[in-house]
């Protein structure tokens, strides 16, 4: 351990002693961003699931199946879906690699969402973490970018009408819809420029900065001192080897899964995209047919471009909002807080489905079609009873004396559970014409899980 060779790659001797395993986190490219110490609270697996290693994970699956599959793909109209079935039948696992690219991009966009909710619920982003949350937050909205950029790439139906219907919720933005549209596009329809501009933007732009992103988050999770948990004298131990051992424990377990995922389960191709042949029905990706759904039920302007934008400013905002250091790194803060977001869910998971089949048998754009304008028939009353549904109980909370972290709790879980619901009716209970179906109802011939 003390020849020439070894003190050239490694600048310590074998860690078996304190010294020594402090200088593997110090000195390795990969361990260095993370503490020396790490609390025995942050290694349990219900503190934090491993989620932001999986992220981290299934991102480094992404990118190095992604290089290979640009080997065989050309990003034209002509060449694109051919590349695709050539691919699948030609190129020795070819389809093994296609599986999993896709898998692993959904399974991403899943765990970021679950990483930023569990970050939440247990206050990681409380003082000093204030802008790493923001980071993380900025991560997520690149995540289904990236996501949403891919998914045009095979050029089939499925692809080609799902980003029709997700660039036309772009556009219904005030001011900058009309020329982020455009710049994505290439022009005011889906076509040769938009697939070569989505390829750019998923294969260099994006990723670029995911990892630039990524970088810069896990090294301010070092500079805070690792997770955020209650800290006491003497809960300390090194990190090196235990932090190894569950990061590659992680990194067989996310791959044995993705692996069989992708020897059983192959990434749907419909036919090649045909622009005169408009599928029924024309859904978004599965990770925005939440706002597909939200825009059946009133205008455009407040349901695809109002209710994400105040949501994503919500997040931002989290940790400005909320100040107080107390609580952080423990779920739910409080017993109080605990049985606070179990309601919250059960009352937003009764009165969403409620809102949902009420509005679509009564719809007000129809009742009041001629005898009240728009912006009230698809505006107001939708936006109002929304509102309501947000309102009511922070009025009952009210009277409890809630803390900050408390009202908190209250959005989010309503906001969270909300997203779930609205995308999985979109998903899993609207058939042919969008209309609501149970699943198992749905006419012959369509499956609402086919192009997921």
């Amino acid at each position: 351990m003390q020849s020439r060779v070894w003190r050239s790659f490694f600048r310590h001797g074998w860690p078996d002693n304190p010294r020594d395993r402090s200088l593997v986190m110090t000195t390795n490219v990969f361990f260095h961003l993370h503490p020396i110490k790490v609390n025995r609270r942050s290694l349990r697996v219900t503190y934090s699931f491993g989620l932001g290693v999986i992220t981290t994970i299934t991102f480094v699956i992404l990118v190095l199946t992604g290089l290979l599959l640009m080997f065989w793909y050309v990003p034209t109209p002509e060449h694109a879906y051919n590349c695709l079935l050539q691919l699948q039948t030609e190129v020795p696992f070819g389809q093994l690699m296609r599986n999993l690219h896709r898998w692993a991009s959904h399974l991403m966009v899943i765990v970021t969402i679950l990483h930023l909710a569990r970050v939440f619920y247990t206050g990681a982003y409380k003082p000093p973490r204030e802008f790493n949350w923001v980071v993380g937050v900025l991560l997520l909205v690149l995540t289904l970018g990236a996501s949403f950029t891919g998914y045009l790439l095979p050029w089939d139906q499925l692809s080609y009408w799902a980003i029709t219907v997700g660039s036309n919720m772009i556009g219904h933005a005030p001011l900058i819809g009309e020329p982020v549209q455009q710049f994505l596009l290439g022009g005011s329809e889906v076509g040769a420029a938009s697939l070569l501009r989505f390829y750019v933007l998923h294969v260099a732009v994006i990723p670029i900065g995911i990892t630039l992103l990524l970088t810069l988050h896990l090294w301010r999770v070092r500079k805070d001192g690792g997770f955020a948990v209650e800290k006491q004298r003497g809960d300390t131990v090194f990190a090196f080897p235990i932090i190894a051992l569950i990061e590659l424990a992680l990194i067989a377990g996310v791959g044995l899964v993705l692996v069989l995922a992708a020897m059983t389960l192959n990434a749907p191709l419909d036919a090649a995209a045909d622009p005169n042949l408009t599928p029924d029905p024309s859904k978004a990706p599965w990770y925005f047919v939440g706002l597909q759904e939200l825009l059946e039920h009133g205008h455009p302007l407040l349901m695809a471009v109002g209710v994400p934008a105040t949501i994503i400013l919500f997040l931002l905002a989290i940790p400005y909002l909320d100040q107080a250091r107390d609580g952080a790194g423990r779920w739910f803060t409080s017993k109080r807080g605990t049985r606070l977001t179990l309601l919250t869910a059960l009352y937003t998971t009764i009165a969403i489905p409620i809102l949902i089949v009420l509005s679509t048998a009564y719809p007000p754009r129809e009742l009041l079609r001629g005898q009240a304008p728009d912006w009230v028939a698809q505006g107001l009353i939708p936006g109002g009873a929304l509102l309501l549904l947000i309102v009511l109980p922070l009025i009952v909370l009210h009277f409890f004396k809630p803390t900050m972290r408390e009202r908190l709790l209250a959005l989010f879980t309503m906001f969270f559970v909300a997203s779930i619901l609205f995308t999985l009716v979109g998903l899993l209970f609207r058939g042919p014409g969008f209309q609501l179906y149970w699943p198992w109802a749905m006419p012959a011939g369509y499956h609402p899980l086919a192009g997921f």
